[in-house]
């Protein structure tokens, strides 16, 4: 099949996420993740040509897709950075950006890398334990099974996949490589699979390759710094816009949206009223309509949270 944008990643929440941004025609706004460039067209439609969109994306497959928006669409209103959005503050700086109107964020991973054989990324192909988004750079999954002490591995399964067995699994990863390294997927699952009952084997397999990937990325920490200098980047009334799809990561969003932290420590003033740069759109998460998940299966678990940056930056009734 020919790659496209759209057999790259179908876009989640996509009127959802952009009406939440309440564009400002003449506004300058980011997609922090680019991917297949649904959610960027979608907020170019919305701009006069007085507005500016600057998108980002790590990954050089990702890049292929500006040609679907660059020329016409674009009109000099579009601006691909390639970096890891964990930059934005620097890369708002560089461009003499100093405050941008909106923000929006699709954290999940494109369905483009977990079709990609050679990636690593999913458990139904044979391939070399990679998963960096970012191929020029990082440790790869196969570098931290091999260099990870047994207590580090186990660490890591517990925080970021909650595998209750994760003792085992970093005990059956060491003893493995004492033998040989641990270089592919299948590799991985030999080790792997006999911790496993039958009956919920692909769900902790789809955990592990996710804490793999969490880990390879930062992306935990790299969510943390994003969402900090969203803070700083987002002018009085702007908004951002999140679509994440597991705990850890909404978590992190939605501590920041409210307390204006990742760990969600709550600070109030001299009147009770918590404070926090932020004012919730939607108390309750927005979730995909039953239309969208019949045809994208990959929406399921997602969920859309929006804030609004104050014009005080502090109180939140």
């Amino acid at each position: 099949m020919i790659r496209t944008a759209e057999t790259y990643h179908v876009p989640v929440l996509l009127k959802e996420s952009i009406d939440g941004l309440n564009i400002n025609p003449d506004g300058i706004y980011v997609d922090v993740t680019f991917g297949g460039g649904g959610h960027s067209r979608e907020i170019l439609s919305r701009l006069s040509s007085k507005g500016r969109l600057f998108s980002f994306d790590q990954d050089a497959d990702a890049e292929q897709n500006i040609r679907d928006i660059d020329g016409q669409q674009g009109m000099g209103r579009f601006t691909f950075v390639r970096s890891n959005f964990r930059y934005l503050k620097n890369w708002m700086r560089y461009y003499g950006i100093e405050k941008i109107d909106g923000l929006l964020g699709d954290l999940g991973v494109s369905s483009h890398h977990f079709d990609d054989e050679e990636r690593g990324f999913s458990f139904r192909f044979d391939a070399p334990l990679d998963m960096r988004m970012n191929k020029r750079a990082g440790k790869t999954a196969a570098d931290i099974l091999q260099d990870y002490d047994e207590g580090r591995l186990a660490d890591l399964f517990y925080l970021y996949g909650e595998l209750k067995n994760s003792r085992k699994i970093a005990a059956a990863i060491v003893n493995r490589r004492k033998e040989k390294p641990i270089l592919s997927t299948a590799d991985f699952q030999s080790i792997v699979e006999p911790l496993f009952k039958k009956k919920g084997e692909k769900k902790e397999m789809a955990k592990l390759f996710q804490t793999l990937r969490i880990e390879v990325n930062h992306e935990m920490d790299a969510l943390r710094e994003m969402m900090q200098a969203t803070q700083e980047c987002l002018r009085p009334g702007g908004r951002i816009s999140i679509i994440t799809y597991h705990s850890l990561e909404d978590r992190i969003v939605k501590n920041m949206m409210k307390t204006g932290n990742a760990e969600g420590k709550v600070k109030q003033d001299f009147f009770g009223r918590i404070e926090s740069p932020f004012q919730l759109i939607n108390n309750k998460v927005i979730v995909p309509s039953q239309e969208e998940l019949d045809n994208n299966p990959r929406s399921r678990s997602a969920k859309l949270r929006i804030a609004e940056k104050k014009e005080d930056g502090r109180q939140q009734d």
